[in-house]
């Protein structure tokens, strides 16, 4: 076994045990070596992240006809809102009629695939193959944040590689980019970038990282309001490292929320001057919170109540306004859950399982389907969700680990619960599934023993070299 006194509470270690080939003799440490660098190799993870998700859309858009993916796939409202931008409407009408303006769903994601429709045309096949391949690009590049994210937590999710390898072929991560055309992918890559950013910089002495940081939230949640709820948590974290750097440590946090703020400012005003009405970053709160609260709900997305799909509904919304229509179905819906706590109860925990096993009973629809497939993403969402418990537990016990444990655990606890109070739809725990999956390789790590901490990866002088540590000025 691997010394253990080798180990390091700030990093890990590796043992000099050698490396046993297939043969079942000890292979050399170069050889070694030169294979755990191509596992490891960032590129080669890259290559076969894309090669799957290829390969899931090359057979999707083979078995549905073109005509049904030139409108269905856009019949959603960042497609009728790229669509109005995309014919000089601006950001208005998420249900194609003409509805006037909207704050339905943060800009950014809107306004690119309005740039799409520009140069593809309006609900267009080749203009639906655009779309699924940024998504596929967005989702493959993600790769890289959690690869670099693992490094900075010096060997406690194992190799950096380990994590990156995790999500290339998680099932989830290879079917979302081609099933759906909303901002998902590039929430997705930007929250892995927001926690390797978190970790990098979160003793950084350099101004020029904290307005980065601040644009780079900004940007966020110009895509995806939800990804609000981990900001105080990981920059108040930020703040708590950086308050041992010296004296007037609070101007670092203090800059980085007011870009954040200076980000988002632009579209509050517009907001208040197209809706005449204060919508920080989006509006549909109200709508979402009726959707999963009613009396028609069972346990799915009631898709016939929502707007897009129920004429009454939408001509409610055209003839009310959005904003008065969103509060309307807020009232309603907090009526509802106030009259109804055990129903409620029963539907939080339903939606719990769902968010995290992707469907409410996930025991029962592995029984009934008959597809192998169906059956590994919910196999894979089982196994991911255990993992990522067991991550969290081993993370703030672990004194190696427990610095990081905060930032790490942040977004898969507190990003769900807006849809556990809601509705919980397969791809709405995307964005965090870079985190979750950097948690799920800290078990992983921790029972293989060539990959733990103290670990059995032997040195190139046959002695084990120094810890890997965390560099406090994030550079």
């Amino acid at each position: 076994m691997c010394d253990e006194g080798a180990r390091s509470a700030t990093g890990p270690s590796y043992g000099d045990e050698p490396v046993v080939s297939s043969a079942g003799e000890p292979a050399s440490p170069g050889k070694a070596r030169r294979t755990g660098r191509r596992l490891r190799s960032i590129a080669l993870i890259l290559l076969v992240a894309l090669a799957l998700r290829v390969a899931y859309a090359w057979y999707d858009l083979g078995r549905i006809p073109r005509q049904i993916l030139e409108e269905i796939g856009f019949l959603y409202e960042p497609g009728h809102i790229a669509y109005s931008l995309a014919i000089g409407r601006g950001f208005a009408s998420p249900f194609g009629s003409a509805s006037g303006a909207t704050a339905w769903t943060s800009p950014v994601y809107p306004l690119i695939l309005a740039e799409i429709f520009r140069v593809f045309g309006t609900f267009t096949f080749p203009a639906f193959v655009a779309a699924i391949s940024l998504n596929i690009l967005l989702s493959t590049l993600t790769s890289v944040p959690i690869y670099f994210a693992a490094k900075r937590l010096a060997g406690a999710a194992g190799p950096a590689g380990l994590p990156a390898w995790l999500w290339a072929v998680f099932p989830n991560a290879i079917v979302i980019p081609s099933e759906w055309i909303w901002d998902t992918c590039l929430s997705g890559l930007l929250a892995a970038v927001i926690v390797w950013a978190t970790l990098a910089w979160s003793e950084s002495r350099r101004s020029a990282d904290w307005v980065a940081y601040g644009i780079l939230w900004g940007l966020a949640l110009m895509t995806n309001a939800t990804l609000l709820a981990g900001l105080p948590f990981l920059l108040g974290w930020m703040a708590w490292r950086t308050r041992r750097t010296g004296r007037r440590w609070q101007v670092k946090p203090i800059l980085s929320a007011a870009v954040i703020v200076l980000c988002c400012l632009p579209w509050t005003v517009r907001n208040y001057v197209a809706l005449h009405s204060f919508i920080p970053l989006r509006s549909t709160l109200g709508l979402q919170l009726w959707l999963g609260n009613n009396d028609a709900y069972r346990e799915r997305f009631p898709s016939w109540l929502h707007p897009i799909d129920n004429l009454a509904e939408r001509e409610k919304y055209m003839s009310q306004g959005e904003v008065p229509y969103m509060a309307e179905k807020q009232r309603e819906a907090m009526a509802w859950i106030l009259a109804h706590p055990a129903r409620e109860a029963v539907l939080f925990k339903q939606r719990f399982t769902a968010t995290w096993l992707g469907t409410p009973h996930p025991l029962r629809d592995f029984e009934r389907t008959s597809s192998p497939f169906l059956r590994a993403v919910l196999a894979s969402n089982l196994l991911v969700a255990l993992a990522a418990l067991a991550g969290v537990v081993i993370a703030f016990a672990r004194r190696a680990s427990r610095p990081y444990a905060l930032p790490l655990a942040a977004f898969p606890i507190v990003f769900p619960f807006a849809f556990y109070l809601t509705q919980a739809l397969f791809r709405y725990r995307y964005p965090i599934d870079p985190a979750v999956l950097l948690l799920a390789a800290v078990p992983i790590a921790w029972l293989v023993p060539r990959w733990t901490p103290g670990g059995c990866e032997p040195a190139a002088n046959g002695k084990n070299p120094p810890a890997i540590r965390h560099h406090p000025t994030g550079r």
